[in-house]
Protein backbone atom coordinates (compact mmCIF):
# COMPACT_ATOMS: atom_id res chain seq x y z
CA UNK A 1 0.00 0.00 0.00
CA UNK A 2 2.98 2.59 0.66
CA UNK A 3 4.54 1.56 -2.67
CA UNK A 4 1.16 2.57 -4.36
CA UNK A 5 0.97 5.61 -2.67
CA UNK A 6 5.00 6.44 -3.23
CA UNK A 7 4.34 5.55 -7.12
CA UNK A 8 1.23 7.50 -7.58
CA UNK A 9 3.32 10.92 -5.96
CA UNK A 10 6.20 10.03 -8.28
CA UNK A 11 3.78 9.79 -11.23
CA UNK A 12 1.82 13.05 -10.19
CA UNK A 13 5.51 14.99 -9.63
CA UNK A 14 6.61 13.53 -12.86
CA UNK A 15 2.69 15.04 -14.51
CA UNK A 16 3.23 18.50 -12.40
CA UNK A 17 7.12 18.79 -14.25
CA UNK A 18 6.18 18.26 -17.64
CA UNK A 19 2.88 21.11 -17.20
CA UNK A 20 5.79 23.03 -15.62
CA UNK A 21 7.81 22.83 -18.54
CA UNK A 22 4.27 24.13 -20.38
CA UNK A 23 4.15 27.01 -18.20
CA UNK A 24 7.48 28.15 -18.99
CA UNK A 25 6.31 27.92 -22.50
CA UNK A 26 3.53 30.11 -21.96
CA UNK A 27 5.37 32.71 -19.65
CA UNK A 28 7.73 33.29 -22.33
CA UNK A 29 5.29 33.76 -25.44
CA UNK A 30 1.91 35.06 -23.69
CA UNK A 31 2.90 38.59 -23.21
CA UNK A 32 4.44 38.44 -27.10
CA UNK A 33 1.41 39.82 -29.11
CA UNK A 34 0.64 37.51 -31.73
CA UNK A 35 2.60 34.53 -30.13
CA UNK A 36 0.99 31.05 -30.23
CA UNK A 37 1.65 28.95 -26.99
CA UNK A 38 1.22 26.13 -29.11
CA UNK A 39 3.18 26.72 -32.20
CA UNK A 40 5.48 26.39 -33.21
CA UNK A 41 5.14 23.14 -31.11
CA UNK A 42 8.72 23.26 -29.92
CA UNK A 43 10.44 25.46 -27.84
CA UNK A 44 14.04 27.20 -29.05
CA UNK A 45 16.73 28.86 -27.11
CA UNK A 46 16.02 32.38 -26.56
CA UNK A 47 19.40 33.26 -27.40
CA UNK A 48 20.61 32.03 -30.52
CA UNK A 49 17.03 30.85 -31.63
CA UNK A 50 17.75 27.16 -32.24
CA UNK A 51 15.41 24.97 -31.54
CA UNK A 52 15.73 22.70 -28.56
CA UNK A 53 14.83 18.57 -29.28
CA UNK A 54 12.72 16.25 -26.81
CA UNK A 55 15.77 14.83 -25.22
CA UNK A 56 17.20 18.28 -23.94
CA UNK A 57 13.33 19.15 -23.00
CA UNK A 58 13.41 16.94 -20.34
CA UNK A 59 12.05 18.82 -17.49
CA UNK A 60 14.76 19.14 -14.31
CA UNK A 61 17.16 16.52 -15.93
CA UNK A 62 18.44 17.88 -19.50
CA UNK A 63 18.80 21.01 -17.24
CA UNK A 64 21.23 19.20 -14.79
CA UNK A 65 22.77 17.10 -17.86
CA UNK A 66 23.37 20.35 -20.08
CA UNK A 67 25.12 22.00 -17.36
CA UNK A 68 22.62 24.86 -17.40
CA UNK A 69 23.67 25.47 -21.32
CA UNK A 70 22.19 25.21 -24.44
CA UNK A 71 23.77 22.63 -26.29
CA UNK A 72 23.82 24.68 -29.72
CA UNK A 73 25.28 27.99 -28.28
CA UNK A 74 26.82 27.13 -24.93
CA UNK A 75 24.68 30.13 -23.74
CA UNK A 76 23.64 29.75 -19.80
CA UNK A 77 19.74 28.96 -19.26
CA UNK A 78 18.13 30.88 -16.79
CA UNK A 79 17.72 29.26 -13.58
CA UNK A 80 14.17 30.23 -13.72
CA UNK A 81 13.07 27.48 -16.23
CA UNK A 82 13.94 24.39 -13.61
CA UNK A 83 12.76 26.59 -10.74
CA UNK A 84 9.01 26.79 -12.09
CA UNK A 85 8.72 23.07 -13.20
CA UNK A 86 9.78 21.91 -9.82
CA UNK A 87 7.42 24.66 -8.42
CA UNK A 88 5.11 23.08 -10.11
CA UNK A 89 5.35 19.73 -9.72
CA UNK A 90 5.40 20.25 -5.85
CA UNK A 91 2.27 22.19 -6.03
CA UNK A 92 0.34 19.46 -8.21
CA UNK A 93 1.28 17.15 -5.47
CA UNK A 94 0.09 19.28 -2.62
CA UNK A 95 -2.97 20.05 -4.50
CA UNK A 96 -4.09 16.57 -5.44
CA UNK A 97 -3.29 14.68 -2.26
CA UNK A 98 -5.04 17.36 -0.36
CA UNK A 99 -8.56 17.28 -2.18
CA UNK A 100 -8.59 13.61 -3.13
CA UNK A 101 -10.80 12.00 -3.89
CA UNK A 102 -12.98 15.35 -5.10
CA UNK A 103 -11.50 14.61 -8.96
CA UNK A 104 -13.40 17.80 -10.15
CA UNK A 105 -12.18 20.14 -7.47
CA UNK A 106 -8.78 18.90 -7.85
CA UNK A 107 -9.27 19.63 -12.07
CA UNK A 108 -10.40 23.50 -10.92
CA UNK A 109 -7.77 23.83 -8.55
CA UNK A 110 -5.30 23.10 -10.67
CA UNK A 111 -6.51 25.19 -13.43
CA UNK A 112 -5.95 28.03 -10.48
CA UNK A 113 -2.49 26.79 -9.74
CA UNK A 114 -1.51 27.00 -13.14
CA UNK A 115 -2.88 30.27 -14.09
CA UNK A 116 -1.47 31.88 -10.53
CA UNK A 117 2.02 30.48 -11.63
CA UNK A 118 2.16 31.89 -14.87
CA UNK A 119 0.67 35.33 -13.98
CA UNK A 120 2.97 36.01 -11.42
CA UNK A 121 5.61 35.54 -13.51
CA UNK A 122 4.81 37.76 -16.09
CA UNK A 123 3.87 40.28 -13.37
CA UNK A 124 6.93 40.25 -12.31
CA UNK A 125 8.85 40.69 -15.62
CA UNK A 126 6.29 42.84 -17.31
CA UNK A 127 4.21 44.51 -15.07
CA UNK A 128 0.99 43.39 -16.24
CA UNK A 129 -1.71 40.31 -15.92
CA UNK A 130 -3.28 39.05 -19.07
CA UNK A 131 -6.34 39.19 -19.22
CA UNK A 132 -6.96 35.57 -20.25
CA UNK A 133 -5.53 34.59 -17.00
CA UNK A 134 -7.20 37.01 -14.70
CA UNK A 135 -10.57 36.64 -16.02
CA UNK A 136 -10.08 32.87 -17.02
CA UNK A 137 -9.77 32.46 -12.72
CA UNK A 138 -13.79 33.88 -13.25
CA UNK A 139 -14.43 31.22 -15.65
CA UNK A 140 -12.79 28.46 -13.38
CA UNK A 141 -14.49 29.41 -10.16
CA UNK A 142 -18.11 29.95 -12.09
CA UNK A 143 -17.87 26.58 -13.76
CA UNK A 144 -16.35 24.39 -10.78
CA UNK A 145 -18.94 26.29 -7.58
CA UNK A 146 -20.97 22.98 -7.14
CA UNK A 147 -17.75 21.43 -6.04
CA UNK A 148 -16.20 23.70 -4.28
CA UNK A 149 -15.95 23.05 -0.56
CA UNK A 150 -15.68 26.56 0.10
CA UNK A 151 -19.33 26.98 -0.62
CA UNK A 152 -22.49 25.33 0.77
CA UNK A 153 -26.18 24.72 -0.46
CA UNK A 154 -27.21 24.12 -3.62
CA UNK A 155 -25.97 24.30 -7.37
CA UNK A 156 -27.58 27.42 -7.81
CA UNK A 157 -26.17 28.50 -4.05
CA UNK A 158 -23.18 27.56 -4.57
CA UNK A 159 -23.09 29.64 -8.04
CA UNK A 160 -24.33 32.33 -6.32
CA UNK A 161 -21.41 32.20 -3.39
CA UNK A 162 -18.81 32.33 -6.67
CA UNK A 163 -20.85 35.26 -8.03
CA UNK A 164 -20.87 37.28 -5.24
CA UNK A 165 -17.25 36.53 -4.40
CA UNK A 166 -15.99 37.67 -7.49
CA UNK A 167 -18.16 40.88 -7.44
CA UNK A 168 -16.61 41.48 -3.87
CA UNK A 169 -13.39 41.02 -5.04
CA UNK A 170 -13.84 43.26 -8.48
CA UNK A 171 -15.46 45.84 -6.05
CA UNK A 172 -13.03 46.31 -3.16
CA UNK A 173 -10.20 46.39 -5.29
CA UNK A 174 -11.93 49.14 -7.71
CA UNK A 175 -12.65 51.01 -5.06
CA UNK A 176 -8.78 51.13 -3.20
CA UNK A 177 -7.68 51.55 -7.02
CA UNK A 178 -9.98 54.84 -6.88
CA UNK A 179 -9.30 55.81 -3.90
CA UNK A 180 -5.32 55.63 -3.86
CA UNK A 181 -5.22 57.65 -7.33
CA UNK A 182 -7.10 60.15 -5.68
CA UNK A 183 -4.84 60.58 -2.44
CA UNK A 184 -1.55 59.70 -4.38
CA UNK A 185 -2.56 60.88 -7.73
CA UNK A 186 -1.06 58.15 -9.44
CA UNK A 187 -2.24 54.85 -10.56
CA UNK A 188 -2.67 53.26 -7.11
CA UNK A 189 -3.95 49.45 -8.12
CA UNK A 190 -3.45 47.89 -11.79
CA UNK A 191 -6.62 46.83 -13.77
CA UNK A 192 -5.12 43.55 -13.93
CA UNK A 193 -4.78 42.86 -9.82
CA UNK A 194 -8.74 44.45 -10.00
CA UNK A 195 -9.61 41.19 -11.97
CA UNK A 196 -7.10 38.63 -10.51
CA UNK A 197 -8.78 39.55 -7.29
CA UNK A 198 -12.60 39.25 -9.18
CA UNK A 199 -10.78 35.38 -9.99
CA UNK A 200 -10.24 35.51 -6.96
CA UNK A 201 -13.39 35.68 -4.81
CA UNK A 202 -15.23 33.68 -7.46
CA UNK A 203 -12.30 30.54 -6.09
CA UNK A 204 -12.27 31.36 -2.43
CA UNK A 205 -15.39 33.93 -1.88
CA UNK A 206 -16.12 36.80 0.08
CA UNK A 207 -13.69 35.67 3.33
CA UNK A 208 -11.19 34.76 0.74
CA UNK A 209 -10.76 38.05 -0.34
CA UNK A 210 -10.17 39.64 2.53
CA UNK A 211 -7.42 37.24 3.64
CA UNK A 212 -5.80 37.24 0.51
CA UNK A 213 -5.50 40.84 0.59
CA UNK A 214 -3.83 41.06 4.56
CA UNK A 215 -1.42 38.21 3.24
CA UNK A 216 -0.47 39.64 -0.38
CA UNK A 217 -0.47 43.20 1.62
CA UNK A 218 2.40 41.51 3.92
CA UNK A 219 4.30 39.63 1.51
CA UNK A 220 4.64 42.66 -1.13
CA UNK A 221 5.51 45.36 2.05
CA UNK A 222 7.85 42.54 3.03
CA UNK A 223 9.10 41.99 -0.25
CA UNK A 224 9.42 46.23 -0.96
CA UNK A 225 11.63 46.83 1.87
CA UNK A 226 13.75 43.92 0.84
CA UNK A 227 14.40 45.12 -2.13
CA UNK A 228 14.93 48.71 -0.72
CA UNK A 229 17.60 47.29 1.67
CA UNK A 230 19.66 45.76 -1.61
CA UNK A 231 19.24 49.53 -3.53
CA UNK A 232 17.28 47.42 -6.11
CA UNK A 233 13.96 49.89 -5.64
CA UNK A 234 13.27 53.46 -4.26
CA UNK A 235 10.21 54.39 -1.63
CA UNK A 236 7.99 55.36 -4.41
CA UNK A 237 8.28 52.55 -7.02
CA UNK A 238 6.28 50.63 -8.11
CA UNK A 239 5.96 46.64 -7.41
CA UNK A 240 4.18 43.57 -9.16
CA UNK A 241 1.38 42.70 -6.54
CA UNK A 242 0.55 40.18 -8.71
CA UNK A 243 2.35 37.85 -7.36
CA UNK A 244 1.94 38.19 -3.64
CA UNK A 245 -1.77 38.42 -4.36
CA UNK A 246 -1.41 35.21 -5.84
CA UNK A 247 0.14 33.93 -3.00
CA UNK A 248 -2.85 34.72 -0.79
CA UNK A 249 -4.90 32.96 -3.42
CA UNK A 250 -2.90 29.72 -3.41
CA UNK A 251 -3.07 29.83 0.75
CA UNK A 252 -6.63 29.98 0.65
CA UNK A 253 -7.28 27.37 -2.21
CA UNK A 254 -4.94 24.99 -0.15
CA UNK A 255 -5.90 26.05 3.32
CA UNK A 256 -2.79 25.60 4.99
CA UNK A 257 -3.98 27.34 7.71
CA UNK A 258 -7.35 28.54 9.25
CA UNK A 259 -7.81 31.42 7.37
CA UNK A 260 -11.80 31.55 7.71
CA UNK A 261 -11.49 30.92 11.81
CA UNK A 262 -8.79 33.61 11.98
CA UNK A 263 -10.87 36.31 10.59
CA UNK A 264 -14.25 35.07 11.90
CA UNK A 265 -12.44 35.27 15.45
Amino acid sequence: MEFDFLLLGLFVFAFGLIIGSFLNVCIYRIPLEGKSIINPPVSACPACGAFIKWYDNIPLLSFALLGGKCRSCKKPISWRYPVIELLTGVLTVLFIFKHLPYLAWIAGTLLAVYALIVLSIIDLDCFIIPDELSLGLIGVGLLFAFFNPNFSGTWLHKLMEAAIGGAAGFALFFSIAVVGEWVFKKEAMGGGDIKLMAGAGALIGVQGVFSTLMLGSAAGALYGLVQMLRKKAGRGDPIPFGPFLSLGILINLYQLIPLKAFLIG
